[in-house]
Protein backbone atom coordinates (compact mmCIF):
# COMPACT_ATOMS: atom_id res chain seq x y z
CA UNK A 1 0.00 0.00 0.00
CA UNK A 2 0.90 3.75 -0.78
CA UNK A 3 2.18 5.74 2.37
CA UNK A 4 -0.68 7.41 3.81
CA UNK A 5 -1.73 11.02 2.73
CA UNK A 6 0.91 10.38 -0.04
CA UNK A 7 0.33 13.44 -2.76
CA UNK A 8 0.22 12.57 -6.35
CA UNK A 9 0.06 15.88 -9.36
CA UNK A 10 -1.65 13.67 -12.46
CA UNK A 11 -0.15 15.93 -15.02
CA UNK A 12 -1.83 16.12 -18.21
CA UNK A 13 -4.86 14.50 -16.87
CA UNK A 14 -7.44 14.20 -19.42
CA UNK A 15 -10.40 12.23 -18.75
CA UNK A 16 -8.73 10.78 -15.57
CA UNK A 17 -7.61 7.27 -16.66
CA UNK A 18 -4.59 7.41 -14.58
CA UNK A 19 -6.66 8.43 -11.87
CA UNK A 20 -8.52 5.39 -11.76
CA UNK A 21 -5.58 3.01 -11.82
CA UNK A 22 -3.73 5.08 -8.50
CA UNK A 23 -7.07 4.69 -7.02
CA UNK A 24 -7.31 0.96 -7.65
CA UNK A 25 -3.42 0.61 -5.95
CA UNK A 26 -4.98 2.67 -2.64
CA UNK A 27 -3.44 6.13 -3.38
CA UNK A 28 -6.63 8.94 -2.56
CA UNK A 29 -4.67 12.32 -2.79
CA UNK A 30 -4.72 12.77 -5.86
CA UNK A 31 -4.20 16.18 -8.23
CA UNK A 32 -4.48 16.82 -11.73
CA UNK A 33 -3.95 19.58 -14.26
CA UNK A 34 -4.36 20.07 -17.83
CA UNK A 35 -4.58 22.55 -20.52
CA UNK A 36 -8.64 21.74 -21.57
CA UNK A 37 -11.03 23.18 -19.56
CA UNK A 38 -13.52 20.02 -20.77
CA UNK A 39 -10.92 16.84 -19.72
CA UNK A 40 -11.02 18.58 -16.47
CA UNK A 41 -14.71 17.98 -16.57
CA UNK A 42 -14.65 14.88 -17.46
CA UNK A 43 -12.28 14.30 -14.76
CA UNK A 44 -14.21 16.18 -12.47
CA UNK A 45 -17.21 13.78 -12.78
CA UNK A 46 -15.15 10.54 -11.91
CA UNK A 47 -14.71 12.05 -8.13
CA UNK A 48 -11.50 10.72 -8.13
CA UNK A 49 -9.41 14.09 -7.80
CA UNK A 50 -9.16 16.25 -4.07
CA UNK A 51 -8.29 18.99 -6.83
CA UNK A 52 -8.40 19.73 -10.64
CA UNK A 53 -6.77 23.22 -12.02
CA UNK A 54 -6.55 24.16 -16.06
CA UNK A 55 -2.16 24.72 -16.73
CA UNK A 56 -0.82 24.89 -20.37
CA UNK A 57 2.59 23.70 -19.46
CA UNK A 58 5.75 25.00 -21.37
CA UNK A 59 3.15 28.36 -21.30
CA UNK A 60 2.59 28.77 -17.67
CA UNK A 61 3.92 27.10 -14.52
CA UNK A 62 2.43 24.60 -12.63
CA UNK A 63 -0.33 25.82 -9.85
CA UNK A 64 1.64 24.37 -7.11
CA UNK A 65 4.18 25.42 -4.79
CA UNK A 66 7.96 24.03 -4.90
CA UNK A 67 8.37 20.93 -3.23
CA UNK A 68 5.24 19.62 -2.84
CA UNK A 69 4.16 16.26 -4.34
CA UNK A 70 5.46 12.77 -3.41
CA UNK A 71 4.89 12.19 -7.23
CA UNK A 72 3.97 13.67 -10.43
CA UNK A 73 2.87 11.76 -13.37
CA UNK A 74 2.33 12.55 -17.34
CA UNK A 75 0.94 9.57 -18.71
CA UNK A 76 0.38 9.53 -22.69
CA UNK A 77 1.05 12.85 -22.98
CA UNK A 78 4.89 13.94 -23.34
CA UNK A 79 4.65 14.02 -26.95
CA UNK A 80 4.44 16.78 -29.41
CA UNK A 81 1.47 19.57 -29.22
CA UNK A 82 1.34 18.08 -25.87
CA UNK A 83 3.81 18.50 -22.26
CA UNK A 84 7.05 20.20 -24.14
CA UNK A 85 10.51 18.62 -22.95
CA UNK A 86 10.57 22.41 -22.07
CA UNK A 87 8.66 21.42 -18.86
CA UNK A 88 10.55 18.92 -17.37
CA UNK A 89 12.39 21.22 -15.24
CA UNK A 90 8.59 22.74 -13.57
CA UNK A 91 7.73 19.19 -12.89
CA UNK A 92 11.11 18.69 -10.85
CA UNK A 93 10.17 21.93 -9.08
CA UNK A 94 6.90 20.66 -7.44
CA UNK A 95 8.04 17.14 -6.44
CA UNK A 96 9.82 16.63 -2.72
CA UNK A 97 13.39 15.61 -2.83
CA UNK A 98 13.47 12.18 -2.62
CA UNK A 99 10.33 11.42 -4.87
CA UNK A 100 9.17 10.25 -8.05
CA UNK A 101 8.21 11.10 -11.63
CA UNK A 102 6.63 8.50 -13.97
CA UNK A 103 7.02 9.76 -17.71
CA UNK A 104 5.75 7.53 -20.79
CA UNK A 105 5.73 8.60 -24.24
CA UNK A 106 5.01 6.39 -27.62
CA UNK A 107 7.83 5.24 -29.41
CA UNK A 108 6.83 4.71 -32.93
CA UNK A 109 7.85 6.07 -36.10
CA UNK A 110 6.11 9.23 -35.87
CA UNK A 111 7.16 10.16 -32.75
CA UNK A 112 10.81 9.36 -32.80
CA UNK A 113 12.17 12.58 -33.53
CA UNK A 114 9.91 14.35 -30.88
CA UNK A 115 11.04 11.20 -28.08
CA UNK A 116 14.76 12.14 -28.68
CA UNK A 117 14.24 15.24 -27.74
CA UNK A 118 12.44 14.88 -24.31
CA UNK A 119 14.93 11.88 -23.59
CA UNK A 120 18.24 14.03 -24.14
CA UNK A 121 16.57 16.58 -21.75
CA UNK A 122 16.02 13.51 -19.32
CA UNK A 123 19.93 12.98 -19.55
CA UNK A 124 20.96 16.19 -18.71
CA UNK A 125 18.91 16.51 -15.81
CA UNK A 126 20.35 13.52 -14.24
CA UNK A 127 23.85 14.89 -15.48
CA UNK A 128 22.74 17.71 -13.56
CA UNK A 129 22.17 15.37 -10.41
CA UNK A 130 18.11 16.29 -10.57
CA UNK A 131 17.53 12.99 -10.60
CA UNK A 132 18.50 9.62 -10.64
CA UNK A 133 17.01 6.78 -13.27
CA UNK A 134 14.81 3.96 -11.31
CA UNK A 135 13.56 2.47 -14.70
CA UNK A 136 13.11 3.27 -18.53
CA UNK A 137 11.34 0.20 -19.75
CA UNK A 138 10.03 -0.29 -23.77
CA UNK A 139 6.50 -2.01 -23.74
CA UNK A 140 6.03 -3.55 -27.38
CA UNK A 141 1.86 -2.97 -26.91
CA UNK A 142 1.49 0.65 -25.90
CA UNK A 143 -1.90 1.39 -27.21
CA UNK A 144 -3.64 0.48 -30.15
CA UNK A 145 -2.21 1.76 -33.69
CA UNK A 146 -4.49 3.73 -35.77
CA UNK A 147 -2.83 3.11 -38.82
CA UNK A 148 -0.74 -0.01 -40.38
CA UNK A 149 2.27 2.25 -40.52
CA UNK A 150 1.87 3.13 -36.89
CA UNK A 151 2.02 -0.51 -36.14
CA UNK A 152 5.06 -1.94 -34.59
CA UNK A 153 6.04 -4.95 -36.42
CA UNK A 154 2.33 -5.85 -37.70
CA UNK A 155 0.79 -5.81 -34.26
CA UNK A 156 -2.28 -3.28 -34.46
CA UNK A 157 -0.26 -1.61 -31.83
CA UNK A 158 1.90 1.35 -30.94
CA UNK A 159 4.81 0.42 -28.75
CA UNK A 160 6.03 3.11 -25.72
CA UNK A 161 8.41 3.88 -23.16
CA UNK A 162 8.09 4.01 -19.37
CA UNK A 163 10.42 6.21 -17.46
CA UNK A 164 10.70 6.31 -13.61
CA UNK A 165 12.99 9.03 -12.22
CA UNK A 166 13.57 9.54 -8.34
CA UNK A 167 14.57 13.36 -7.35
CA UNK A 168 18.03 13.57 -5.53
CA UNK A 169 17.91 15.37 -2.05
CA UNK A 170 19.17 19.21 -2.70
CA UNK A 171 23.12 18.55 -2.52
CA UNK A 172 24.45 19.89 0.37
CA UNK A 173 26.58 23.16 -0.31
CA UNK A 174 30.60 23.03 0.15
CA UNK A 175 31.89 24.37 3.19
CA UNK A 176 35.12 26.63 2.13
Amino acid sequence: APPAGAQLLDVACGTGLVARELHRRGFRCLHGVDGSAGMLERARSTGLYRQLQRCVLGREPLPAPAEHYDAVTVVGALGEGQVPSAALPELLRVTKPGGFLCLTTRSNPSNLRYKAEPEATLERLERQGAWQKVLAQEVERWERATSEEESTQGTGYISGVVYIYRKCPVPALEEG
